[in-house]
C-alpha cells in the first residue's frame, strides 16, 4: 500500500486541468488522449492479423 502512496504523490491534483477548445467543444486533454488511444486501438485491432491466422490457412 506504500508503494501506492508513493507513485500517487508524482502526480500533482491540486491544480487545473488542462482543455482543449475548439469550437463549441471543450474536452479535457486526459480525456482527449484515451479517446485518441482508443481508436488507435480499434483501427489497430482492423488491420493486424489475428494469432493463428496462418496456422489455419496451412492445414487446409
Amino acid at each position: 500500500m506504500a508503494y501506492f502512496w508513493s507513485l500517487a504523490a508524482l502526480i500533482p491534483l491540486n491544480n487545473y486541468g488542462h482543455y482543449i477548445h475548439w469550437g463549441v467543444i471543450d474536452i479535457s486533454l486526459a480525456n482527449f488522449i484515451v479517446i485518441v488511444l482508443m481508436i488507435i486501438a480499434f483501427i489497430a485491432a482492423l488491420f493486424l492479423p489475428f494469432p493463428g491466422r496462418s496456422r489455419r490457412k496451412e492445414s487446409r
